[in-house]
Parts: structure tokens; C-alpha cells; sequence
């Protein structure tokens, strides 16, 4: 295994983990996406890392995706909407450190939630906890992804299938990708030294979704219903798995 990779990528994720989890008890009714936005540029830049999405060739508006509601994944933050009193809403945040990234989301809600949303919330972070903990060498990407598809569909929520997980390291982005659906036993096979992110999305409605005209970013659900995303960089390890973006989203 590379080594040098691994401690870069230890040590960012757990910067990641840490922002992540400052910003889950930090969010409340009233902010607004770009203060949110500002408060995590803030906090990556005093721990000496770098905001990934900055390096992105079409540049993305700020240094955290932030999505509402009816919002997915790729929320714009530099909107002044100020989050409502039961809104749900989802964090995604990639981060630079040592020349390796990291990447991590979490969806919570701010005030008083519906119930079922609370309980897409919970279905949700479980399947990624299935997921992960399929992870060991020899372990198909199919296994994975039919474990988190698995809860999903119990938890009788629409599975996301045209945005996936991916593999990361030097690049935010790295082949091959790791859907949130399959079969066991296909797809490729997890090495020692490999890391990936997991990170199902579902839908309360029908898993449908499209990016919106007005900022080319959000993606929306095309029947208006609430969306969920939550997300973890794993490391592949001679006998398992080790999760390398907590304190955020820690299993129950």
C-alpha cells in the first residue's frame, strides 16, 4: 500500500470529518447558503487544507454543495435563501490535503421535521453503513452496491441510480465508479490500498432528477419530493475497511 497516500488521507479526512461535524451542530433556522458556504471556506483554510471544488475546470460557486428539500446533490450555496423552519437539508464537501482528497456528506434537518423525513435521514445513513461494511479485499463493487440498495428498498425510499459513488485519491474523481445498486459478485474486485467513496441518495418520491435550468448545478427531484445524500471516503485494509472521514455521520 502506498503509504505516503494513506497518511495524507488519514489526516484530511479527519480535518473533513471534524468540519463536518462542527457544521451539523452548527446549522439552524434563519442562516442562509452563502453564510453556511463562508463558515466551511473558513474552517478548510484554518486547518491548512484546500477547497477541492475551487480546482473544478467549470468552477463550482463556493466551497460546499449545499442542497434543500426538493434539492439532491450540487446545491449552488451562493443563494441568500435562509433555511425554514422543518427544511431538510444535505452537505457535501470535498477537501485538498497533502495533494489527496477526501470527501464526505451528511443530510440533517434544521427546526421541527416531518417524521418521514427524519426516517428517509436514518434509512439512508444505515444503507451506507451496510455498504461499508461489506468493504474488505476481494469484495465486489456489486456487493456494495446491492447492500445499500437493499436497505433503501426496505425503507420503501426511490433509489438514485444516475449519480454515484466513485474512487478518490489524487483526483476528486477517480475511475471506476461505485453505484448505490447492483448484484453480488459483479463489478470490480476491492484491492488493499484502494479508496472509495460510498454515498447513497434517495428520494422520499420517484427517484427521478434533473439539473435545474437557473444555476446549472442543483440537481432537483422532478416530483418536488425530499431528497437525501450521505457519504463516506473508505479505505480498503488488508483485512477490512477503515472509514476515513469521521467524527460526521458515525454508525449508531
Amino acid at each position: 500500500m502506498d503509504i505516503q497516500k494513506i497518511t495524507a488521507m488519514r489526516e484530511g479526512g479527519k480535518i473533513l470529518g471534524t468540519i463536518l461535524a462542527e457544521l451539523r451542530d452548527y446549522v439552524d433556522v434563519g442562516m442562509t447558503k452563502r453564510q453556511l458556504d463562508t463558515w466551511v471556506r473558513k474552517k478548510i483554510t484554518e486547518a491548512g487544507a484546500i477547497v477541492s471544488y475551487d480546482q473544478l475546470p467549470q468552477k463550482f460557486p463556493g466551497a460546499i454543495c449545499i442542497s434543500v428539500n426538493d434539492e439532491l446533490v450540487h446545491g449552488a450555496p451562493n443563494s441568500d435563501y435562509a433555511l425554514q423552519d422543518g427544511d431538510k437539508v444535505s452537505f457535501d464537501l470535498v477537501i485538498g490535503y497533502k495533494g489527496y482528497h477526501t470527501d464526505a456528506a451528511f443530510t440533517t434537518t434544521v427546526g421541527k421535521a416531518s417524521p418521514a423525513v427524519k426516517q428517509m435521514i436514518k434509512t439512508t445513513e444505515k444503507s451506507l453503513w451496510a455498504g461499508i461494511a461489506t468493504v474488505a479485499p476481494g469484495t465486489h463493487l456489486g456487493d456494495i452496491g446491492y447492500a445499500v440498495e437493499t436497505v433503501l428498498r426496505r425503507g420503501h425510499l426511490g433509489v438514485i441510480e444516475n449519480y454515484v459513488g466513485h474512487f478518490i485519491g489524487k483526483s476528486m474523481h477517480m475511475e471506476p465508479e461505485v453505484p448505490n445498486f447492483g448484484k453480488r459478485g459483479r463489478g470490480y474486485i476491492l484491492q488493499p490500498g484502494d479508496t472509495l467513496c460510498i454515498e447513497p441518495m434517495s428520494s422520499l418520491g420517484k427517484p427521478y432528477n434533473h439539473v435545474s435550468p437557473e444555476n446549472g448545478w442543483d440537481v432537483v427531484l422532478s416530483d418536488g419530493s425530499i431528497g437525501c445524500h450521505c457519504e463516506h471516503t473508505i479505505l480498503v485494509t488488508e483485512t477490512g475497511f477503515e472509514v476515513l472521514t469521521l467524527p460526521n455521520c458515525p454508525e449508531e
